[in-house]
């Protein structure tokens, strides 16, 4: 192969989880949005999601779900192959 060892990637997967911060409990059908784009994804019945095909890059990322507070994690640092962040979520008073 000719190509250099340290090819840079095209995109990344942005995975994780969904909590309650009370219960620990995973948390279905949170949108997970990247800040300032429509990429968007929804967390399943086990309170896991996927971005797949993001620039590498920082990002910050949006929680948002009925009842609860969004949850803002900002400066998300995507330059592995597979980069994961779980989010805890508040319920609203």
């Amino acid at each position: 192969s000719t190509e250099p060892a340290e090819a840079p990637l095209q995109s990344v997967t942005l995975t994780g989880s969904v909590i309650d911060f009370n219960s620990g409990e995973a948390l279905t059908g949170v949108e997970v949005k990247i800040d300032g784009t429509d990429i968007k994804a929804y967390t399943d019945f086990d309170g896991n999601f996927e971005i797949p095909d993001v620039k590498p890059g920082k990002y910050s990322l949006i929680a948002s779900y009925i009842s609860y507070n969004n949850s803002l994690v900002e400066n998300l640092e995507c330059e592995q192959k597979e980069n994961e962040v779980n989010i805890k979520l508040q319920a609203s008073k």
